[in-house]
């Protein structure tokens, strides 16, 4: 199912966006729910938090009279919900830059001061989007590992991963390398057991994506983004199985 929630602090233009919503949800008989209708944007993140593993289409005002923005919340929301459609419906269209320096993708941005009907127009088609999505599995065959970092839950797509390492300077943490970078996080390899293919445990103290493995030679594996990886001799054959397959 999709869920669907409005984050709109003035009551007038929130009980719009609302109507015009469950109207289209009560033609359209689709696989969609209003889920939540609110004023404050925490109310909308303790929702979400409390939920994981919906697939979302948010509606989001960018002046929310809070100490976040809508843009702020839509962050927020992209750590909770990976896979979640962003839609902003704002008089401040001059903010569509910051959207960028956050790296939100937002599907639509909405302005309040259209004509009634030119509204309704672009929610409707925004929700048909979205829902075409959904069924087609744009997100909802997306792949992510999950970790929390500080206080923040955060996603990373699994394509995306080339290993895991153990810190060994660092007790109970784990490396993890992925193409654009990388991050650190509370953790054992024993922890990593779960994740099956196409992950592999090629040494005590790593855990590859088995379709960045680049080549093997001299009992190290180089991956594709250049660094190398030791393969511990007891599990060569297993690794070159794996990867010959």
């Amino acid at each position: 199912m999709l869920h669907i929630f409005i984050c709109e602090d003035n009551d007038i233009h929130r009980t719009h966006v609302e109507n015009i919503v469950n109207k289209q949800l009560f033609t359209s008989k689709h696989d969609m729910t209003l889920a939540l209708s609110v004023a404050k944007p925490y109310q909308l993140l303790k929702h979400i938090e409390a939920r994981p593993g919906q697939t979302g289409l948010y509606f989001l005002d960018v002046d929310l009279q809070s100490d976040i923005n809508g843009i702020e919340l839509a962050a927020k929301i992209k750590q909770i919900d990976a896979s979640a459609t962003i839609v902003f419906i704002t008089t401040h269209s001059e903010m569509v830059h910051y959207v960028f320096t956050l790296k939100i993708e937002a599907m639509e941005y909405i302005l309040k001061d259209s004509p009634a009907e030119d509204i309704e127009q672009r929610v409707i088609e925004c929700m048909k989007t979205a829902y075409q999505r959904f069924l087609k599995g744009k997100h909802a065959n997306s792949k992510y590992f999950t970790t929390i970092i500080g206080y923040q839950k955060v996603n990373v797509k699994v394509n995306d991963i080339i290993y895991f390492e153990s810190n060994l300077e660092r007790r109970n943490k784990i490396l993890l390398r992925k193409i654009d970078g990388e991050l650190e996080f509370y953790g054992t390899v024993a922890d990593l057991s779960n994740l099956g293919r196409p992950f592999f445990q090629c040494h005590q103290s790593f855990v590859v994506y088995m379709n960045h493995v680049k080549s093997m030679k001299n009992s190290k594996a180089e991956m594709t983004d250049g660094t190398h990886v030791p393969v511990a001799r007891r599990r060569m054959v297993a690794f070159l199985e794996r990867l010959t397959k």
